[in-house]
């Protein structure tokens, strides 16, 4: 791996933490108990990428809720996901070490991610992580979620920085996609899926669990 980034920039749920389980949780609770849904926990797992409105007309149709309906789905949805998941907040372990050491080395750090700024500030603020990132785009930022490369585009935009220069870490498939599409490189944290299931992509760098791993070294 001869790559030496100027930014990195990470995807939130899956990748800064491990909390997608808790989200999937929400998710089918809402969709099942609140909205009628007959979908398994595995299809919502299947469906858990890009904003909450475009999860919903995956589910039930385009038109089927007002846009005031999927407001109040997508918060109540968060608020369940946040009551039940802030008791075990925490980083992926090897994380907060390895944004200090890019700070140290002066590689810019940003956030590109489908999540709303409500669930942002919730990790950022009850972690104190604000000051790590230099730019934080989230889906109300964006006409097009991943896979369309839009999120990472404005995030290295943001930060002055080309996009080969340019390191994503992400957790899910579509995501990958997104910063293919962006033309940066990416390296997978396996919270969520296993390495077979990236095959079609060819600009990962590394599949990790955490960021403990060795690999990680090569990047500076």
């Amino acid at each position: 791996m001869d790559i030496k980034p100027r930014a990195f920039l990470f995807d939130l749920n899956g990748t800064m933490i491990n909390d997608m389980a808790f989200h999937n949780h929400a998710w089918h609770d809402i969709l099942t108990k609140d909205l009628g849904a007959n979908i398994s926990f595995a299809a919502v797992k299947k469906e858990m990428y890009g904003k909450n409105q475009e999860l919903l007309e995956r589910v039930f149709g385009v038109g089927h809720f007002s846009q005031e309906q999927i407001d109040q789905i997508s918060i109540e949805k968060e608020r369940r996901y946040q009551a039940a998941y802030k008791e075990h907040l925490t980083l992926i372990p090897g994380l907060q070490e390895f944004m200090n050491r890019a700070k140290e080395a002066n590689i810019a750090m940003a956030i590109g991610s489908a999540a709303i700024p409500f669930n942002i500030n919730f990790v950022l603020d009850n972690l104190n992580l604000q000051s790590y990132f230099d730019a934080i785009v989230s889906a109300e930022d964006v006409k097009k979620s991943k896979p369309d490369p839009e999120t990472f585009m404005k995030g290295a935009n943001i930060l002055g920085i080309t996009p080969d220069e340019c390191i994503v870490f992400e957790d899910a498939t579509k995501g990958v996609e997104a910063a293919q599409n962006a033309g940066m490189k990416c390296v997978v944290l396996t919270t969520m899926h296993t390495a077979d299931e990236f095959s079609a992509y060819q600009n990962i760098i590394a599949f990790i669990d955490d960021y403990n791993d060795p690999v990680l070294n090569q990047l500076f």
